[in-house]
């Protein structure tokens, strides 16, 4: 094929593994292995052994998991990004930067193409392929998933078999899953019903609600320009910041959400999923931005968040209209700052306080009560303006129906 070395996106698991050795039997391929730790819990040591046991010339794995919340997560979140109003794309932001640090290694190493492991009815071929296409639209890409013959498990299982890579002796998922720091998603097999109820064993960072502490724990988050920096006061990296609120909501089982959502590549897709920590913060921030952001520049941000969900679900991270939006929505954080109080039972998460120096909430103003500030006869005026073009409309449907009786 001309090509010499190639980047798998590899994260130890049989259709990785398989993939591994498949390129290197198709293609005569010499296989980089990259897996990057997004603060999915795996163990990476044996994955890198894993990968090279099983052909790789080289395993490369890599910390990605503060670039991951500082440049990934918080952009994101600035925006109050949800996909559809009920996801909040803990996958879709994960896969630009994993394509990213994909194309750097490929420079890095002289590598003439890209792979990954995604399938050709899902999201996430799209994700890898338009980031690579954006970063390094040379290199060429391989998707198995669409060139092989091995179309079911039992197919990959004998692959396995016969090359010599370990499969897993313990009982099958009847689902599948993906983690990081943002959350964890469940989907396929026994998930394909949408009627079927999840198992309630498959959860693993939250409790069930039900079984969650009987007291409720009061959380503060300080934000600076958008961005949370301080959980109860107390100052932490990106990364810390969520693993914190994660444990903290998963003890309350906060974040749990059971969601149908459209694919883009034009079917229905059911999906599981934990965001304890993601679910907090959107939830902190949508107050810090309530007496901190001008009304009309909250309501143009706001028109944009489908647009914004729908660009990162598709793929579309490093799209120009992305990174556009992207700088609308920073500028709208000037004065995000100051602290909300939340109180977190029984997979509730509630506002119960907020604060700020940048407050465009005057109590003066908001009061009930006697005050020389806010001239209540003013509104009048205001009304009778605003109910002007009703008035004329009134007036020519009573013009028309004048005309009829007639």
């Amino acid at each position: 094929m001309g090509m010499s070395k190639v980047v798998l996106a590899y994260s130890g698991g049989l259709d990785t593994s398989i993939i591994l050795k498949w390129l290197i039997e198709t293609y005569d391929y010499d296989v980089v292995a990259f897996a990057a730790d997004l603060g999915q819990g795996d163990d990476l040591q044996a994955i890198e052994k894993k990968a090279l046991a099983t052909g790789a010339v080289k395993a490369r794995v890599e910390d990605l998991r503060e670039e991951f919340v500082r440049d990934f997560v918080f952009p994101a979140f600035r925006a109050n990004v949800i996909y559809e109003g009920q996801y909040l794309l803990g996958t879709a932001i994960a896969r630009p930067l994993i394509a990213k640090r994909q194309v750097e290694i490929a420079q890095e190493e002289g590598a003439d193409a890209l792979s990954h492991g995604a399938t050709g009815k899902g999201n996430d071929q799209v994700r890898f392929e338009l980031t690579y296409t954006a970063l390094a639209p040379h290199l060429k890409v391989i998707a198995p998933w669409r060139e092989w013959n091995l179309k079911s498990r039992q197919a990959l299982l004998e692959f396995a078999r016969k090359h010599g890579i370990p499969v897993p002796v313990t009982p099958e998922k009847p689902y599948s899953c993906d983690a990081n720091l943002l959350h964890i998603s469940y989907e396929g097999g026994i998930l394909e019903d949408p009627w079927r109820e999840p198992d309630p064993s498959m959860f693993t960072m939250t409790v069930d609600p039900r079984d969650a502490p009987n007291e409720p724990e009061v959380v503060e988050v300080d934000f600076l320009r958008g961005d949370p920096i301080a959980v109860n006061g107390q100052s932490m990296t990106p990364a810390a910041l969520l693993h914190t609120l994660n444990r903290i909501g998963g003890r309350h089982g906060v974040g749990r959400a059971d969601v149908v959502e459209s694919r883009f590549v034009g079917m229905k897709s059911r999906g599981v999923y934990e965001t304890p920590g993601g679910t907090i913060l959107r939830t902190a921030h949508r107050a810090m931005e309530s007496i901190t952001m001008d009304r009309e520049v909250m309501f143009l941000r706001d028109s944009l968040i489908p647009q914004y969900a729908r660009l990162i679900y598709n793929g579309f991270w490093y799209a120009p209209e992305r990174v556009a939006l992207q700088s609308l929505i920073d500028a709208s954080q000037e004065n995000v700052t100051g602290t909300v109080r939340l109180r977190l039972y029984k997979g509730h998460c509630t506002v119960i306080g907020r604060k700020s120096d940048q407050s465009l909430y005057d109590p003066q103003l908001a009061t009930f009560e006697e005050e020389d500030v806010y001239r209540q006869s003013d509104a009048s005026g205001f009304i009778r303006l605003q109910g002007l073009r009703l008035r004329v409309q009134n007036l020519v449907r009573s013009r028309a129906r004048g005309r009829t009786h007639v």
